[in-house]
């Protein structure tokens, strides 16, 4: 019996389906209701997205080994400055 998938996409279905609303978005040949009811489910995904993202800076927090111990550490991501 196979497990139901969740109605949350993972990481990698939310970012595809955000690029393809994004795409759809720039063609410009929606209507208005198109339109805002894609804006509105890109903004759903951007949040299931960043969400993802934070719980992969925790768990790379959490998981930094120092010697033969692992450490807590802040993730500090490099700056493009």
């Amino acid at each position: 019996m196979s497990q139901a998938k969740s109605a949350v996409p993972d990481f990698e279905d939310a970012l595809a389906q955000l690029e393809k609303l994004v795409t759809r978005l720039e063609q410009g040949e929606l209507t208005l209701e198109e339109s805002l009811k894609d804006f509105e489910t890109g903004i759903n995904l951007t949040r299931t997205c960043q969400q993802g993202l934070d719980e992969a800076e925790q768990r790379i927090e959490q998981l930094i080994k120092e010697g033969d111990q692992y450490t807590l550490q802040a993730f500090e991501p490099e700056s493009d400055d």
